[in-house]
């Protein structure tokens, strides 16, 4: 890693784990493997985002742990990329496993569960595939009836226009959102471990 972590990722240690190295990664992910509209490619660390705001929106009174939880709940892909559904799904147990091996590192290392609530994981997701719908109408081509076929209905009172960010942008947004959750969730992260700017 850029920090000079080195990250085991059979065995992934909590304390190899640094959140700049989780932006700079995902600011560099493209969802839809790169296959959006725009000058940029549509980033994994502005998705995370998106997704900690819907959360927001669908649940407001949720604890700020949560909504920290929400914007890494695709970290793990600062490592392995953004790899589709169905990829994933015919790649089998052992990825999901090799995954959540990952996120449970990542969680414990920024105070939250290994083990994300039922409950919470299922908000998220439906977070997830809300966003989802924006970028498959707005960046993927999807008409709305492809996109509430795949994903459903985004939740209501919820509009989102998606202008995609550059990388650096994105890296520095995602720092500084992880930043004000962390704070408000009673995690005092460390120094940076690099220079994002």
């Amino acid at each position: 890693m850029l920090s000079g972590r080195r990250l085991d990722l059979l065995d992934p240690s909590p304390m190899d784990i640094e959140i700049e190295d989780i932006a700079h990664g995902l600011a560099r992910v493209a969802r839809w493997n790169g296959q959006t509209l725009g000058e940029h490619g549509f980033s994994v660390a502005q998705h995370s985002i998106i997704v900690e705001e819907i959360v927001a929106h669908i649940q407001p009174d949720i604890e700020p742990r949560w909504r920290l939880a929400a914007l890494l709940h695709d970290a793990s892909e600062y490592v392995i990329g953004d790899m589709i559904s169905p990829f994933k799904a015919a790649l089998g147990v052992n990825y999901r496993v090799f995954e959540d091996r990952l996120e449970n590192a990542i969680h414990i290392r920024f105070g939250l569960p290994a083990k994300t609530p039922l409950a919470i994981k299922k908000l998220i997701k439906r977070a997830d595939h809300a966003c989802a719908f924006f970028e498959a109408t707005q960046l993927a081509g999807f008409t709305r009836d492809e996109s509430l076929a795949f994903f459903g209905e985004p939740p209501e009172g919820y509009s989102l226009t998606i202008e995609p960010w550059p990388a650096a942008m994105a890296q520095v947004r995602y720092v500084e959102r992880f930043n004000v959750l962390s704070e408000a969730a009673g995690y005092k992260p460390g120094p940076a471990a690099f220079d994002t700017e």
